[in-house]
This record gives C-alpha cells, sequence and structure tokens, in this order.
C-alpha cells in the first residue's frame, strides 16, 4: 500500500488523542521560566519559541501530569529544544571538541559535581532543572537518567563529529544513534515522574520492555525526522532518515518519505503486538507498567499531533530569522578542553 500522509496520520488512530487539562498555565509557567533563565532573550529567539510552543507539547504527550510536574516536564522540553537548536543550527554542532566541554559541564550538573562560576545560560538553567528534578526522584530513576544523559552527549558528539567529516552513518548506526541525539530516553524516563513510579532495574532492562521502549522511540523520532526533514534539509542537516534514505537509496524525497513512514507504521504494529506480552511477563508490577504504556502510547500520538500543528518545522529559514538571528550565543559559551567520558 501506497502511504501518503493521510493513511499515515491514521495509522495513530488507535492512540486516543488526550489533552492536560493544565496546559494553559503550563504554557505561561514555561514562557516565564525561559525568561526567568535567560535563555530566550533576542526578539527573534521569543518569536521562535512562542511559535515552537513548547508548553502545549508537553500537555500533549504528558496528558495525566499534575499542575506542578506539568510545568516540570514543560520546562525540561524548552532545554532540550534549546539545546538541540545550538546543535542543529548553530556552530557549536560543527565543532565537536567545543561541544564535548559544553556536555562534559551539562554532566557535572546531573552528576552533582560543582560547576563553572561563568558556566553558559544552559547548564545555569539545567541546574536550576535538576534541583527541581531531584526531590520527586530515587536514586534508581536518577541513575538511569544520568546514563541516558550520558549517551545523549556522546551521540552529539558522534553527529558533530560526522557533519566535520562528511561521515554519512550507516541505517543501523544511525537508528540507534537517533534514540540518544533526539533525548528520547530522557524524556520518557519523565513518564515515572508523571505517574510517579519507579520501575524496578529488572524490569527496565528485560528484552521485552527494551523491545518495546525501543519501538516507542523509533515511532517518536522517526516521526519527528518526518516532520522536520525539509527544514532540516534547508540548513544542510542530514543526520534525518528521510535524508538518509535519500541518499542510501538514491530516491527521490517523496520516494524516502514514504520509505520512512512505512518503517514508522511497522514499528508501531510491533509496539502495539508487545505492549500485552509486557504486561504479562510482569505481573507482579502491571500497574507501573500500565502507567508506563499508557505514557508512551501519549507520547507517539501527542509528538505527531504537535508536529503537525507547530510552526517549528514549517516556518524553515524565514519564520524566525536566520539562526545568526534566533540562536543565543550565551547559551552554549563554554570553556575549552573537557571531554565526555561514562
Amino acid at each position: 500500500m501506497t502511504l501518503t500522509p493521510d493513511t499515515f496520520a491514521a495509522a495513530f488512530d488507535a492512540l486516543a488523542p488526550q489533552q492536560n487539562p493544565h496546559a494553559v498555565t503550563a504554557i505561561r509557567h514555561v514562557n516565564d521560566w525561559v525568561a526567568a533563565q535567560g535563555l530566550v532573550v533576542r526578539e527573534a529567539a521569543r518569536d521562535r519559541f512562542a511559535r515552537a510552543d513548547f508548553g502545549a507539547f508537553a500537555a500533549l504527550v504528558y496528558p495525566t501530569a499534575d499542575a506542578a510536574a506539568l510545568d516540570l516536564t514543560a520546562d525540561w522540553f524548552a532545554w532540550f529544544f534549546l539545546l538541540d537548536d545550538q546543535l542543529d543550527d548553530g556552530v557549536i554542532g560543527h565543532a565537536p571538541e567545543r561541544l564535548a566541554a559544553l556536555m562534559a559541564s551539562i554532566l557535572d550538573v546531573v552528576g552533582d559535581r560543582p560547576i563553572e562560576p561563568d558556566a553558559p545560560m544552559i547548564v545555569r538553567a539545567l541546574a536550576d532543572l535538576w534541583e527541581r528534578t531531584t526531590p520527586v526522584t530515587g536514586p534508581v530513576w536518577r541513575r538511569r537518567f544520568i546514563d541516558h544523559a550520558t549517551r545523549c552527549a556522546l551521540a552529539a558528539v558522534w553527529e558533530a563529529d560526522n557533519r566535520v567529516h562528511a561521515t554519512v552513518p550507516s541505517d543501523a548506526e544511525y537508528v540507534t544513534q537517533r534514540r540518544h541525539t533526539g533525548a528520547i530516553y530522557p524524556c520518557m524516563d519523565l513518564i515515572e515522574i508523571v505517574e510517579r513510579i519507579e520501575l524496578p532495574d529488572g524490569v527496565y532492562t528485560g528484552e521485552l520492555f527494551t523491545r518495546t521502549l525501543d519501538a516507542a522511540c523509533d515511532v517518536v523520532c522517526w516521526t519527528n525526522d518526518v516532520f522536520s526533514v525539509d527544514k532540516e534539509a534547508a540548513l544542510g542537516e542530514y543526520h534525518n532518515l528521510v535524508s538518509l534514505h535519500e541518499h542510501w537509496d538514491r530516491v527521490s524525497r517523496t520516494a524516502a518519505l514514504e520509505t520512512t513512514m512505512t518503517r514508522i507504521v511497522d514499528r508501531l504494529a510491533e509496539f502495539t503486538e508487545l505492549q500485552p506480552r509486557v504486561l504479562a511477563a510482569w505481573p507482579e508490577h502491571a500497574e507501573e507498567l500500565a502507567g508506563y504504556l499508557a505514557g508512551m502510547r501519549s507520547w507517539m500520538r501527542g509528538n505527531l499531533d504537535w508536529s503537525a500543528e507547530t510552526r517549528r518545522y514549517r516556518d524553515t529559514l524565514g519564520g524566525s530569522g536566520t539562526p545568526a538571528q534566533y540562536l543565543e550565543s550565551a547559551l552554549v559559551d563554554a570553556v575549552a578542553g573537557r571531554k565526555v567520558s561514562r
């Protein structure tokens, strides 16, 4: 069957769309937070941030969060996406050594190590986020989150190194690294805060749960690739499943989009098939798993709905100016010479 945008979206119909009732206050809160943290200052940056509507995004993917948890997740979204803009659109995304220094400073925060007095704004904002996150999480969650953050940092440097050397990754390499460059594991970690659960390591690292989580993560990341490919290609970015299919398969953008959408639908079907098996594998943790699986479903559906509506990807180069106009350099100015280590 030939997939069109309409038939692609219809594949998600089994995932009921939901909206958090605290959306309006979360939107107001995240706008105030980025202003207070000095993350969005320039007019073009403020305009671009407003167009993205990250508070509404958080409300779609965490529909069951209470007001405080939704505010926290919305702030995490703002932080992740503002950093992502720097990596994809800014100079630092083409400077592996400088990026490694920034990532080392970021990992200092989640590792509860002192940060430099002149740390860049993105690091200081993370310190505020982490201070608000640790009281509502346990040691198992924090250990996993730190591991995921470290893998994200390493993947970001990998991506920057690829850009410098014009290296095009293989399919298998890209699929694995995309889950980390997209920071989707940390975003899925936030489900546990929203649901007030903490999955035991024995469940989280189990093969069935891992396969289910990875299927959901791939659906989210590749859906993002479908909606963002035009914007990213216009900036010369090729770390995108659609762009890579154009390269690997030597086909048109339209054909590459169809291939990518087909892969997404297949992964969604795999997720659907795995859900009951996960619940059956750990009946003693059925309640926690039901909450986590519901969170994955909300993520896949909410991400689709937000991506279809946000102007973050539709405005490409014209809507909010050029990267030089909307990127805040103070966010990522860092001391050089440090490296990310595991």
